[in-house]
């Protein structure tokens, strides 16, 4: 019988149909697929022939690819002749899951223009940061978003309100897509950010287009394996503005004529469950505390119907191997399948895969590099580390984004010679598989979002009656990490949770809002540098709040 690596190494031998070979990227000679699209609205113009098969689902509205075409044309001539959006403009996209979310992607790229893709659980001061930075010529929004941008001077396209009207105006209009480099960029999604703001990494055409031939080479190595790959339906239960949903789901549905059953509305374990069910979905890509959901259903499991389901995976944050085990006792019909890997957005799809195999032999571990990325761990000094030593992990390959939007500074902080990307996160490798020890530096995931302190630390400190402040993240048994803030007071003030929770809230968020405080006046341990000790604020937080 075929195994996993050899149906690779044929796939992607010389004259293959996934031959890998070595090009020029950007100035650095990388590894790429030679048979590779060139653009996004490559794919697009294919998506045709899969006809009226069904794209986008969901419990309101069922669009098949010609219909999505349609109004991806017509959305496109829109944007393009109400508003003059053209080659590298931005069209900023801020709404909950929804049809209109990716259709309005796709008719951003197809104008060569880069599209936008901010959080939707953002509060008024991060989206209009956002808009700030990318200066796009267009908002389109959903009107919670609507309301929360306030005045703006970009013009707002509300999805519910404009869009069908926009549509129905220049229905039939025929595709008609810009040319681009396939370095150009294509998409920004917004990362926390370090020192206070969400910073926009920026990927290209080419990066977004990597993510798609991996997973057209898993595919094809599936069907090589005997694992059938027809009349899959993917369930798109997390944010359009990650990676995950976007560039790994609903630009690879489209590529291969598959379904994307989309969730509406808050993450609710038995609605998504019932959705599974009543849609027949097949793969599911689930965030851990997803699938802790799941577990904690026990017996009560048995009273949804989910043996359609056949493939799970699990990513955004670290997973133990106590939850592995559980969920593949949980849904073992899926367990045969089940996976997990390591990625972040500057990598624009995951860095490292581990199969179902891999896991059962090392259940620590987040697998391999992908085909065409490198994996490193190196010391402080920039070296090369042996198997077996911890150090920082770093990544290189024509997938890893162009930068920070208008961010060189960071930009410059993240990246080493030769195109390699310093990811923060510490971690070991032996055998080619990868272990992480822990994330970057201060980096908090609260169930599977990611918050830096420095950018919650920012907005507490702006509170009068704050002398410091230290934000740390705190076991949680649900979330994995939940957010506390250990604040000093100034002497003579007077306020209480309450009023820093409500100033917090107004700023940011609520994602990133701390639910454990610790208030006090004594002053926050420091090191001999007389930097803020976190490591001693983590067991303090632990100690104060129990």
């Amino acid at each position: 019988m075929t195994t996993r690596d050899e149906a690779v190494a044929r796939l992607t031998a010389p004259g293959a149909p996934f031959e890998i070979h070595t090009e020029d990227v950007l100035g650095e000679p990388m590894e790429v697929f030679a048979h590779r699209h060139r653009s996004l609205s490559e794919l697009l113009q294919r998506s045709r022939g899969f006809g009226d098969a069904e794209y986008l689902v969901t419990t309101e509205r069922r669009l098949g690819f010609t219909e999505h075409l349609d109004e991806v044309a017509a959305l496109a001539q829109a944007l393009r002749v109400e508003h003059g959006v053209g080659k590298g403009d931005r069209v900023a996209i801020c709404a909950a899951n929804c049809p209109e979310w990716v259709v309005a992607f796709w008719a951003t790229v197809s104008l060569g223009a880069v599209a936008v893709g901010m959080n939707s659980m953002w509060a008024g001061p991060e989206l209009r940061h956002g808009l700030d930075l990318t200066e796009p010529r267009v908002l389109i929004a959903d009107e919670p978003r609507r309301a929360l941008a306030g005045e703006q001077s970009v013009p707002v396209l509300s999805i519910e309100a404009d869009l069908p009207a926009i549509v129905a105006r220049h229905r039939g209009t025929a595709s008609d897509p810009t040319a681009v480099d396939e370095d150009d960029p294509a998409v920004v999604l917004f990362t926390s950010g370090t020192s206070g703001r969400p910073k926009g990494a920026t990927h290209s055409h080419r990066n977004v287009l990597c993510a798609l031939w991996y997973h057209l080479l898993n595919d094809a190595v599936a069907a090589e394996m005997g694992v059938p790959q027809s009349g899959r339906r993917f369930l798109l239960a997390t944010p359009l503005f990650h990676i995950a949903a976007l560039h790994n789901l609903a630009v690879i549905r489209l590529a291969v004529g598959d379904t994307a059953v989309i969730h509406l509305g808050r993450f609710d374990i038995d609605r998504v469950l019932r959705l599974v069910e009543a849609e027949r979905v097949t793969n599911w890509g689930a965030v851990p505390t997803m699938l802790g959901r799941v577990v904690e259903l026990g017996d009560r499991l048995g009273d949804y119907d989910l043996s359609s389901l056949r493939t799970l995976s699990v990513s955004s944050a670290p997973s133990s191997p106590e939850l592995k085990v559980a969920v593949r006792r949980s849904l073992p019909q899926a367990a045969r399948s089940f996976g997990t890997s390591y990625g972040l957005t500057e990598a624009a799809m995951a860095a490292t895969v581990a199969t179902a195999a891999e896991l059962e032999a090392d259940p620590d571990t987040v697998g391999r590099a992908v085909p065409t990325m490198q994996v490193e761990v190196r010391d402080d000094a920039g070296h090369v580390l042996p198997d077996g030593v911890e150090g920082e992990v770093c990544l290189r390959g024509p997938q890893m984004m162009l930068g920070y939007w208008r961010n060189p500074e960071a930009t410059a902080a993240s990246t080493a010679p030769h195109g390699w990307y310093r990811t923060g996160d510490l971690g070991t490798l032996r055998d080619g598989r990868l272990r992480i020890s822990s994330r970057r530096s201060d980096l908090i995931l609260r169930g599977g979002e990611n918050v830096y302190p420095a950018e919650v630390e920012h907005v507490i400190a702006g509170h009068p009656a704050v002398h410091e402040c230290a934000v740390v993240g705190v076991p949680d048994p649900d979330l994995g990490q939940a957010v506390a803030a250990l604040v000093v007071l100034r002497p003579d003030a007077r306020t209480e949770q309450e009023e820093l929770c409500s100033h917090v809230i107004a700023a940011i968020a609520r994602y990133k809002v701390p639910t454990r405080w610790v208030l006090s006046t004594e002053p926050l341990p420091r090191n001999a540098t007389g930097k803020v000790d976190r490591s001693q604020l983590v067991l303090l937080a632990d100690a104060w709040i129990g």
